[in-house]
């Protein structure tokens, strides 16, 4: 490390000062605020405190007009999110269009838990570790409130000549390939992805693999990718409701692993699991033999468990109770510390159903007497567990994109009947995860 430090030191005194003209990523930049959309508002994003106040010295030096800059050591960044987005916080009266900031420059603390809806254009300077945070980023102004048609994403790679050196866009690859499950349903794309396939991840930053996209209506979560199949299935036997119903917990049953014939160590046989923890958070998981993860995706985990009733039972796995018990022992861990307040995956029932009231209740506060009702199971979604009938029901209303009214009453209603959340009532829930069924998958 030393060594490390002392040739870095050495580098950077035989160069010497960088002029800014010579920045040709920050000129870029430049150019963009200045000609591509100079009246437009723009939140920049990088991954470093450093980066940013670099970008905003240049960028006041460069003539743009109300810069600001957000860190770890900025004594109030909501404040600055205020002032970048003051209508959808609410604040336009102590920011008016005088006294506003027009762009942005925050690390990652302003990627999660601010409105910035104000804006419709987000830049990612540098190229995050985790493709998950351009998710989230966007996710800052791709919320309730945006008014614009289309949401604006640039995001700057690293130039061909500093590839070659560090290739690392290759080893982000290999990153990506390690943590497929963190994209969710958009995992096919990187199942199919190699290294040195540097045109893929170009275009996923360009957004051609349209990862920044909302899930489509029946990708929303878990329940809602499984409720297609579960459509048809009982539309072409409609006895399979009645005895499907009927099933008890941890039901489990064998079938013959088929494995992908192009990447067949990437599908071992074993055993799916579907598991459903304390805080009503549901979860497949995939371990092979060896007792290790395959995966955690639902697409993956689902397109393996297809069968249909043609398909012969086997007789069980004699590691098939070890393997559900080791998957359960790593969605414990995995996700024990998701305790109640926090809502989960943004795009399961609980997490939609408390954004899109929040939202309502900011338009009707002149209504006390519903508002109060309605905060009140509001604040019952954010300390507790849904009921598996709310967010049967509610994941139905979202996906016929229910008015933000017949939801309010719909929740209501459901709160009122004490058949929203799990609340220290009849339904007062385990510690323990509940393992709902598995499946063997045997050679």
């Amino acid at each position: 490390m030393k060594q490390d430090a002392e040739a870095l030191r050495g580098i950077l005194a035989d160069s010497g000062e960088i002029p800014t003209s010579k920045d040709f990523k920050l000129q870029a930049l430049i150019r963009l605020l200045h000609e591509e959309a100079p009246k437009e508002k723009f939140i920049l994003f990088t991954q470093f405190a450093d980066t940013a106040r670099y970008l905003s010295g240049a960028l006041h030096a460069a003539g743009v007009d109300s810069v600001d800059c957000a860190t770890g050591d900025s004594e109030n960044p909501a404040k600055q999110a205020w002032r970048f987005s003051p209508e959808s916080n609410e604040k336009l009266k102590d920011f008016p269009s005088g006294k506003q900031t027009r762009v942005l420059i925050a690390t990652d603390i302003l990627s999660e838990g601010q409105n910035l809806q104000d804006s419709a254009r987000v830049i990612n300077y540098d190229l995050p570790w985790a493709i998950i945070r351009l998710i989230q980023r966007a996710g800052r102004v791709d919320r309730i409130g945006q008014r614009a048609d289309n949401i604006f994403c640039y995001s700057f790679l690293p130039a061909d000549g500093v590839e070659n050196i560090i290739k690392l866009r290759n080893r982000l690859v290999h990153r990506l390939r390690q943590n497929e499950e963190v994209v969710g349903s958009d995992e096919s794309f990187f199942e199919d992805q190699t290294p040195g396939d540097e045109d893929a991840l170009r275009n996923l930053y360009d957004e051609k693999s349209g990862i920044l996209d909302e899930p489509v209506d029946d990708e929303v979560d878990l329940t809602s990718e499984a409720f297609e199949i579960w459509a048809q299935a009982i539309k072409d036997n409609p006895a399979l409701r009645t005895a499907v119903e009927a099933l008890p917990d941890v039901v489990y049953a064998t079938k013959a692993h088929i494995p992908n014939s192009e990447r067949p160590e990437n599908t071992p046989p074993g055993v799916l699991t579907y598991i459903r923890t304390p805080q009503d958070h549901d979860a497949l998981i995939w371990m092979d033999a060896d007792g290790k993860t395959v995966s955690e995706s639902p697409v993956r985990i689902l397109r393996q468990a297809k069968c249909n009733a043609e398909t012969p039972a086997l007789p069980r796995r004699s590691d098939h109770h070890l393997l559900v018990a080791r998957a359960t022992k790593i969605v414990e861990e995995e996700r024990g510390a998701m305790k109640s307040g926090q809502l989960g995956s943004r795009r399961g029932a609980r997490y939609r159903t408390y954004e899109l009231l929040q939202d309502y209740l900011r338009h009707r506060e002149g209504d006390l007497f519903l508002t109060d009702q309605v905060r009140a199971a509001v604040q019952a979604i954010y300390d507790h567990p849904l009921t598996t009938e709310a967010v049967d029901k509610l994941n139905r209303q979202l996906r016929s994109t229910i008015s933000p009214e017949d939801l309010a009453e719909m929740v209501t209603t459901l709160h009122r009947d004490d058949r929203l959340v799990i609340a220290n009532l009849h339904d007062e829930p385990s510690n323990e995860p509940r393992i709902l069924c598995s499946l063997g998958l045997a050679d």
